[in-house]
């Protein structure tokens, strides 16, 4: 019996992954969602074609549950979702607004984390410096987290509320 609170507020949160580049990556971020019912989208160009085995394999056999939104590019998305800015939370090694641990995430919050290699594109950092949150990191020997890690850890504090 899954483990949820009839209580407990419904959130529909979403991870985005700006032009992610490694298959495997996305594949268990697609899991992530599945476990915590969220939808993913995805803003191309990805590194990879989503029909990859490398995808299937790292989402297992939950990839056909995985709720999917692709979108060409960032204006795309922005123009068809019409996210509030309170709705925004940007992912990045040196964000500037905080840890993931300071804001109260709403239920329903955009989770957005940019390629593995880059991060997020400077036109998309540059409209949102308020909202760029990191996850902290004790030790001097980590320049960065995996995305897939990154983006379970992430979504697993902004869902904390719900998750009780």
């Amino acid at each position: 019996m899954p483990d949820t609170d009839a209580r407990a507020p419904r959130a529909e949160m979403k991870i985005v992954l700006v032009t992610p580049e490694i298959p495997g990556n996305t594949g268990t971020i697609g899991r992530t969602c599945v476990a915590l019912d969220l939808e993913l989208i995805l803003i191309r160009p990805y590194g990879f074609d989503l029909s990859e085995k490398s995808v299937r394999r790292a989402g297992l056999d939950y990839w056909k549950h995985v709720r999917l939104t692709e979108y060409d590019d960032w204006a795309a998305f922005v123009q068809d979702r019409a996210p509030r800015r309170d709705q925004i939370f940007l992912f990045e090694d040196d964000g500037a607004a905080g840890t993931v641990y300071d804001p109260i995430y709403p239920p329903d919050a955009y989770l957005v984390f940019g390629r593995e290699t880059k991060g997020l594109q400077p036109e998309i950092v540059g409209a949102y410096p308020d909202r760029i949150f990191r996850l902290p990191m004790r030790s001097p020997h980590i320049r960065s987290l995996n995305l897939a890690n990154a983006a379970t850890a992430v979504a697993y504090q902004a869902m904390r509320a719900y998750l009780a």
